[in-house]
């Protein structure tokens, strides 16, 4: 059986974000044995106890106040009992034999012979022969280098099979581990002896333990080796530190120099990845060495996240004490992350020699590890301020953790004041607590009617299966090519040549395209200006833009040919990739600046009590899909192309191909089964891939497919829009917001794309909830060398919305007033105007905050976040209330359009096509739904295959969170169009079922398939005279998250999230709490964690998860409550339900307010006060920045303009 804790240990290699994960954490809980005890307890339970007990307050009782009870989405009492012939992971009975695997095998390639010796003189041999031969464990490292960074190792050796490397023997003085077991069996052969020895012996086992805890995920450990880690020699590795501070000792063998011992010291490492050994030298074994009763050890690591991430910086401790006292006899400390090799500090280890374990020797070492551990300004990975903290921070805690365990036996050990004793702690995961509540249907709803119940997702089965069938899963036409792209490696340069002869020479390499296979009238695409070529001609303006296309009989041919394609350049200046930039070069899109202006706001500052000033920025945020951008193109007759393509805008791509092509829309069929998430991502950047593959097929009348490789997809695809806001605020006394004027900047890229538009939603969205009488807003759309941003989810009106809780934190800090009730006083209200005119009708703003307020037990909560933080120095909690109204429409208004195609079968099976694409967000569900309510049949007969543009034309993307609104109204129309037909039968039969209704409707010759069509009424805005409706209505919601801070580290961890949504009368409260949660998680990575990592010269570093960090399983709120509004009615959307897919994303930025409190109350402590600036995302690095102390002081600024990175 598997138990609760041990399926965070399994999830913790995985990363989907936009699942929210609580759902996946609690569905898969019920494979545990806690589940089964708890089934099992709970029929006792209700057997023993009467179970028709209420609260005393009836109606009035706090969780019927504003929502229903909470409802199992799904009843977990169905579930099957664990099966023990069910084996979750290997069915035992599949391995018949192991003889195969115990050969000595050779396999011999074009580029590389891989050997799996079983006789360690056969290793030896080998690795004589071939000296720079690399030895293969878990391939987790060399794996890397093959695929990312394109290395080629002639020889590969595989040691599996060797006893001599894979046996743990324990000797007098150490632990001998083989180099190549795993850190899986590592960790456990460690337990086993801490459970066995005395506590004292097996203090560095310990701290191994502890730290392959957050050694990657568990997938990882399960294969990777104790010696691939040591010799791959990583200066950020997690155990070198700790083999460094523990003395151990390496044995190695060759047939040359024959066996011996190295001690793993100062003199180890020689240089970056470099050490020691010889080359033809095999790492046998490691000895691990017990600890004794006066020996110490502790090692702490800082990373971006917490779980399954890289160090910035690690460091342990080894400190031997004099028998009985407190003075140090000898000590070592190593760390990681601060130089190209894992380090000794051997000076600082020197000053601790013979002096007591007090705060004297603390400062002393405090200064010694300065001048020992220096960072130059552009030293690689950045940080340096942090990184410099960091190495006092983590001795610091490790001096607490010592100073306690040492107060126990020794007696002159000075005391720690109590604020202090929480120091040396670090945030461990807790099993997540949730609730979700919903508004239930009626008793008397019929069931074949699905609207308003928590229905699963259509295709949920299928994905959990691994069934469910995306673009590039689709079987390999016949014929079939592949297709690389040939990308620009310069940020902006001239192109003075494009040789691609060495790549034609390869076998099995078709063709290549470049921009003088495309007419000059036909190059240029775009999804508003055309203004970005297929195939750059002359000037490249990013890295990453498409130079040509290779085409080749696979995917490694094609994908090596491309590299093999020479393009000579000539640099051009400047190369602008900030927003300050820009700003500095005045370069901007032409319409800037883009205005909304409503009273004087210079003569409202004039009037106002108050007037404050502030800047502030949000980093740009990588979409991470699962699927990465993908095309299948199949030419026909005729000029027909049949695209099946991984995009939210089929008839974007659609006329794009048609344009490039010269042939009309009609001969191109764009088709979409499913996409493995979008984000807005694949509303305008699919045409940089479903374009050139779709020319290929046409040009050589071929099938061909192409699918990004993750490097690719993020080197090109572009990101969120960075923002950089400066604004000027006029309040009263009680602080009642006057006037502000914004002047807002977004870092486009090098092309329009839909800039404008997210620019314009910034500018609608500035204010967030709160009512401003006056207000000037200039917004500016900056061209840089990146490439170029796009949609994402929220589509800009989360970066207003973030300028907006900052100026009112800002006002809040100045009056030295509470933020909630200075929040309340500025909120909308019923029947108030925003700053472009519109009437807020049906505004649930109020009723939402208070809702949040009273179950989330704020009042009682902030007084105990306070205790907290007068308790603890150095470990401090914050608590944030944040609103959100997010307006619910296309800003262009011509988007506000949606088509549907309704087929009903002679069988009475119906068919629903409409302009939706299903990308994880359950469109089709919920467009079952509606039809299910509509045409009154068992919903098992209502069938959605796919969106085709030969289904529906002329379709709007699936974005700006309208699909359900839009499509839902138009698949209603059309049913609605076939019961009118169908209601004489039924009148004359209203018993008959609804299959002889069909029957008979064909046999009368009435129509069974029906278009619908829908367009949201009454919209339309116009920036020139600031008067219009630009939103249909608002969605509304209000989140309150309690979060804690190491202010020594920057680590936090989120304690408690609780959201109020007014969704209106949910259509699928299971599929919209479910996008509340994801919106949530993807939100607080956007707030705290996700940063891209820019070059000076324009180069993405970070291009997978190994730079770029999302929010994993451990990252969610240990208590995640999610409310729907309920009695919230919508008369505007399908059913009055409300859009949700976009409008919760913002409330994570609750998270980051929050830190932003702790933050407030670690500075209060230095008497430090006010306001501060903190952009985001509130990485580790900006919160430990941020927490001024003595440590922090100790250190000099470094030059930002010197720094290996820059902020976008």
């Amino acid at each position: 059986m598997i138990f609760r804790l041990y399926t965070y240990i399994i999830f913790s290699g995985n990363l989907c974000r936009c699942t929210g994960y609580r759902p996946i954490i609690e569905g898969f809980r019920t494979f545990t044995e806690e589940w089964e005890q708890s089934q099992l307890m709970a029929d006792v339970r209700n057997k023993e106890t009467d179970n028709t007990r209420v609260c005393s307050m009836g109606d009035a009782c706090c969780k019927r106040a504003f929502t229903s009870e909470p409802t199992e989405i799904f009843n977990s009492k169905e579930f099957c009992p664990y099966d023990p012939t069910q084996e979750p992971i290997f069915p035992p009975v599949l391995k018949l034999q192991s003889e195969l695997d115990e050969q000595y095998l050779i396999i011999k390639g074009a580029d590389v012979t891989w050997y799996r010796p079983t006789k360690f003189r056969t290793l030896l041999s080998l690795k004589d022969q071939y000296p720079n031969a690399k030895i293969v464990i878990g391939n987790t490292e060399i794996g890397v280098e093959t695929k990312f960074k394109h290395l080629v190792y002639p020889v590969l050796i595989q040691p599996t099979q060797i006893k001599e490397l894979h046996q743990i023997v324990e000797t007098p003085r150490t632990l001998r581990v083989g180099a190549s077991v795993t850190l899986a069996e590592l960790e456990d052969t460690l337990r086993y002896y801490v459970k066995r020895k005395p506590e004292y012996s097996t203090r560095v086992f310990t701290e191994i333990i502890n730290m392959l805890h957050w050694f990657a995920g568990k997938q990882i450990r399960n294969v990777a080796a104790v010696g691939g880690n040591i010799m791959t020699g990583s200066p950020i590795s997690d155990l070198n530190p700790i083999f460094m501070a523990a003395g151990v000792k390496l044995n190695v063998c060759s047939l040359k120099h024959g066996s011996r011992t190295i001690p793993m010291d100062h003199t180890f490492f020689i240089g970056y990845r470099r050490n020691v050994l010889f080359p033809e030298e095999v790492l046998v074994s490691i000895d691990i060495p017990f600890t004794k009763q006066t020996q110490y050890f502790i090692a702490y690591k800082q990373a971006k996240r917490r779980d399954d991430d890289i160090a910035i910086v690690n460091m342990a401790l080894n400190v031997y004490f004099a028998p009985d006292t407190s003075v140090v006899q000898e000590a070592h400390i190593a760390f990681g992350g601060m130089a190209p090799t894992t380090i000794l500090a051997r000076q600082a280890c020197q000053k601790m020699i013979g002096r007591k374990w007090d705060k004297t020797t603390l400062e002393e070492v405090y200064d010694s590890l300065l001048e020992e551990l220096p960072l130059t300004d552009d030293a690689p990975g950045g940080m340096i301020k942090y990184r410099r903290s960091l190495t006092l921070s983590l001795f610091f805690k490790a001096f607490v953790h010592i100073s306690k365990a040492l107060s126990k036996t020794v007696a002159d050990v000075e005391a720690l004041p109590k604020e202090l004793e929480s120091v040396s702690d670090c945030f461990h995961y807790k099993a997540p607590k949730s609730s979700q509540y919903f508004q239930v249907v009626p008793k008397n709803q019929e069931m074949q009617d699905l609207i308003g119940r928590p229905i699963v997702h259509s295709s949920a089965l299928k994905q959990a299966t691994g069934e469910a069938v995306y673009c590039d899963d689709m079987p390999r036409c016949a014929e079939e090519l592949y297709l690389a792209l040939v990308l620009s490696t310069r940020a902006h340069a001239r192109i003075l040549q494009v040789d691609p002869t060495k790549a034609l020479s390869m076998k099995g390499v078709v063709s290549f395209f470049s921009s003088k296979d495309i007419a000059e009238d036909r190059r240029w695409v775009g999804p508003v200006f055309h203004d970005e070529e297929i195939f750059i001609s002359e000037e490249v303006t990013s890295q990453g833009q498409v130079v040509g296309a290779i085409v080749a009989t696979n995917q490694m041919t094609a994908q090596t040919a491309a590299r093999m394609v020479e393009i000579e350049y000539e640099n051009i200046d400047p190369i602008i990739i900030s927003i300050e930039d820009a700003i500095e070069h005045e370069s901007f899109f032409p319409g800037c600046p883009r205005t909304i202006i409503k009273g004087d706001a210079e003569e409202a500052f004039a009037q106002a009590s108050h007037v404050l000033e502030g800047e502030i920025r949000m980093g740009g945020q990588e979409h991470f899909y699962l699927e990465t951008h993908a095309t299948i193109a199949v030419p026909r007759e005729e000029d027909e192309l049949e695209v099946f393509c991984s995009t939210q805008h089929p008839t974007e791509v659609q006329k794009l191909i048609a344009h490039v092509l010269n042939i009309h829309i009609n001969r191109v069929n764009v088709r979409v089964k499913r996409i493995g998430g979008g984000f807005g991502g694949k509303e305008s950047r699919a045409a940089l891939l479903a374009v050139p593959v779709a020319f290929a097929a046409h040009r050589l009348q071929k099938p061909v497919r192409c699918m990004l490789d993750r490097d690719e997809d993020m080197m090109i695809s572009g990101t969120r829009h960075p923002f950089l806001f400066k604004y000027k605020v006029g309040f009263n006394d009680d602080g009642l917001i006057e006037a502000v004027k914004i002047y807002i900047y977004n870092n486009a890229g090098y092309s329009h794309d839909l800039s404008a538009s997210v620019l314009e939603r910034a500018m609608f969205h500035c204010q967030n909830s709160y009512r401003i009488p006056v207000i000037e807003i200039y917004g500016y759309v900056c061209k840089t060398n990146l490439p170029s941003n796009t949609a994402f989810r929220g589509f800009g009106g989360p970066q207003g919305m973030f300028v907006a809780e900052t100026i009112i934190r800002q006002i809040a800090d100045y009056l030295k007033l509470d933020v909630v009730k200075l929040s309340e006083l500025n909120l909308y209200r019923e029947g108030d105007v925003t700053h472009y005119n519109q009437r807020l009708i049906n505004c649930t703003l109020d009723h939402c905050w208070r809702q949040c307020l009273m179950s989330s037990q704020y009042n009682e909560r902030i007084v105990e976040v306070q205790r907290y933080n007068r308790e603890n120095r150095f470990k401090k909690k914050g608590l944030a209330v944040v609103p959100t109204m997010f307006g619910i429409a296309f800003t262009a208004s011509f988007l506000n359009q949606a088509g549907a195609l309704v087929h009903i079968y002679t069988d009475g099976s119906v068919l629903l096509s409409h302009s939706g694409v299903e990308m994880g967000q359950g469109l089709h569900i919920k467009m079952i739904q509606v039809a299910s309510r509509e045409l009154k049949v068992n919903p098992d007969k209502i069938y959605i295959t796919e969106t085709a543009t030969d289904k529906v034309p002329n379709t709007s993307a699936t974005a700006a969170s309208c699909g359900s609104d839009l499509n839902g109204m138009a698949i209603m129309n059309a049913c609605k169009e076939i019961m009118k037909r169908l209601q004489p039968i039924i009148d004359r039969n209203p018993e008959g079922k609804w299959e002889d209704w069909i029957r008979e409707a064909y046999f009368q010759r009435i129509s069974l398939s029906a278009t619908g069509f829908y367009r949201t009424p009454e919209i339309g805005y116009s920036f020139e005279t600031n008067s219009g409706n630009p939103f249909n209505y608002f969605t509304y919601g209000v989140a309150c998250t309690e979060v804690e801070v190491d202010c020594l580290t920057g680590d936090h961890q989120v304690l408690r999230s609780d959201i109020v949504m007014d969704l209106g009368e949910s259509l699928n409260p299971a599929i919209d709490i479910g996008q509340v949660e994801g919106a949530f998680v993807q939100g607080y990575g956007l707030f705290t964690l996700e940063e891209m990592v820019y070059s000076p010269t324009g180069i993405l570093f970070s291009r997978g998860p190994g730079v770029y960090k999302l929010p994993g399983f451990t990252d969610i709120p240990q208590e995640f409550n999610v409310s729907l509004l309920k009695g919230a009615s919508n008369p505007r959307a399908v059913y009055s339900s409300k859009a949700v897919g976009e409008p919760p994303l913002f409330l994570a930025s609750s998270a980051f307010f929050a830190i932003k409190e702790a933050i407030k109350a670690a500075r209060k402590d230095i008497n430090i006060h006010g306001h501060f600036r903190l952009d985001a995302p509130a990485t580790a690095a900006r919160i430990r920045n941020a927490c001024v102390d003595n440590l922090t002081m100790k250190i000099e600024e470094p030059d930002l303009k010197k720094q290996w990175n820059v902020v976008p």
